[in-house]
C-alpha cells in the first residue's frame, strides 16, 4: 500500500494516518459507506498519497463503482433525490482525486471507468441535483486532460464525450459550460483532437456552431471565464487549415469587432488570442506564435443536489444513444464549410 504523506499541519500524520485507513476500509461496508464517503470527500485534500492508497486498497474503487451504478435506475424517470445525489457526487470527488495524481490516472483510464460516468452527462434536467452530478462528473473528465497527455486524448476520442461536453455547452450552467469548453479546448490542443475534429464538415460544424451560439449568449450575459475557453478553441481551430477557410465564413461577428473589449479589458492573453485568431482568418497563412495557454478553470465539488431525464446508458461502452449526439447527426452543413472538405 502506498506511503501516506501528512499535511503540514500535522508533521507526524500518524492520527491522520490512523482516520484515513480506517475510513477507506470502512467504503468496503455498506452500512459505513456514506459517512466515510462524506468524510473522506472533506479530507480529500489533506494527503498527496490519497489518490494511490485508494486504487491500491483492496475492494475501494469496487465500492466507489457500486456507489455509481446504483442510482442509474433513478435517472429515468428523474427520481433522484438530494440526498442520493450528494453520496454519489462525494464518491465522484474520490474519482476526481484518481483522476488527478500522476501515479493513478492512466490506470483509471485503462480500466475505461470514465465511461461509467457518461450517463450522468447525458441527463438534461436542469434541476439542480442534476446539474451538480453533471458538474462533479465533468470535473473528474477535467482533472484527466488538464495536464496533456495523448494517450489519455486518444482514448476520450474513442468515446462520445465530444457530443456530450457539447449539449453541455449549450444547456448547462455556466459553470458546467466551463469545464465542458475547458475539455473541448483541451482535446482541441493535442494534434490529434485537432485532426479529428477537423476531419470532416460534419464534425466541424458540429462544434463551431456550439461554439457560435455561445458567443451570441455571451452578448447578452458576459463571463470572461468562459469566453477565454471559447476564443481558445476558435483560435486552435484556426490552425487547421480547411478549418480556417471554414471560419472566415462563419466566425462570430462579435468575436471580429469591439463586442467583449469592456468583457477582456485586463486580460492580456485572451486579448493576444483574440486579435490573433481574426488574423488567421484574415490572412492567407496563419503567422505568429500562439501566446501561452491559460490555466483550467477551477473545478469546483461541490456535492449537493441533483435530477435526472434521458435512458439510462450502459457503463462498458459510448452511450447507446450516441447516435443522436454524434458528429454526423446535424442535418444541414452550410455549403460554405462542406465545399472546403471535398475540394
Amino acid at each position: 500500500m502506498s506511503t501516506i504523506i501528512p499535511n503540514q499541519s500535522n508533521p507526524t500524520g500518524t492520527g491522520d494516518n490512523k482516520e484515513l485507513h480506517s475510513l477507506i476500509l470502512q467504503l468496503t461496508n455498506s452500512e459505513q459507506r456514506e459517512t466515510a464517503l462524506l468524510e473522506l470527500s472533506k479530507k480529500r485534500e489533506s494527503f498527496v498519497e490519497l489518490a494511490p492508497v485508494l486504487w491500491h486498497s483492496y475492494g475501494t474503487i469496487a465500492a466507489l463503482l457500486q456507489e455509481i451504478v446504483s442510482i442509474y435506475p433513478l435517472l429515468s424517470p428523474p427520481t433522484l433525490s438530494p440526498s442520493a445525489s450528494n453520496r454519489v457526487c462525494n464518491a465522484l470527488a474520490l474519482l476526481q482525486c484518481v483522476a488527478s495524481h500522476s501515479d493513478t490516472k492512466s490506470k483509471l483510464m485503462s480500466a475505461q471507468i470514465p465511461l461509467y460516468l457518461y450517463p450522468f452527462l447525458n441527463t438534461v434536467s436542469r434541476h439542480r441535483p442534476f446539474e451538480y452530478l453533471r458538474l462533479t462528473s465533468l470535473g473528474v473528465i477535467g482533472a484527466l486532460v488538464k495536464v496533456d497527455d495523448p494517450d489519455i486524448v486518444s482514448f476520450l476520442l474513442s468515446t462520445e464525450i465530444i457530443p456530450l461536453c457539447l449539449r453541455i455547452m449549450e444547456t448547462g450552467s455556466e459553470l458546467s459550460k466551463t469545464v465542458a469548453t475547458f475539455i473541448v479546448q483541451k482535446i482541441l490542443l493535442d494534434d490529434a483532437g485537432l485532426t479529428y475534429i477537423s476531419a470532416t464538415a460534419e464534425r466541424f460544424y458540429a462544434v463551431s456552431t456550439v461554439l457560435a451560439s455561445m458567443v451570441t449568449k455571451l452578448v447578452e450575459t458576459p463571463s470572461v471565464r468562459l469566453l477565454k475557453h471559447i476564443v481558445r478553441c476558435y483560435l486552435r481551430l484556426s490552425e487547421h487549415t480547411r478549418a480556417r477557410e471554414a471560419l472566415r465564413q462563419c466566425l462570430p461577428e462579435a468575436l471580429k469587432d469591439q463586442t467583449f473589449a469592456a468583457t477582456i479589458r485586463g486580460e492580456e492573453s485572451v486579448q493576444k488570442w483574440l486579435t490573433l485568431l481574426v488574423k488567421n482568418i484574415t490572412e492567407n497563412e496563419a503567422s505568429g506564435v500562439v501566446p501561452d495557454e491559460v490555466g483550467p478553470p477551477v473545478i469546483v465539488i461541490a456535492p449537493k443536489t441533483a435530477t435526472a431525464s434521458t435512458a439510462v446508458l450502459p457503463p462498458k461502452g459510448p452511450p447507446a444513444n450516441a447516435l443522436s449526439l454524434s458528429f454526423g447527426g446535424f442535418a444541414t452543413t452550410p455549403a460554405a464549410v462542406a465545399d472546403n472538405w471535398t475540394s
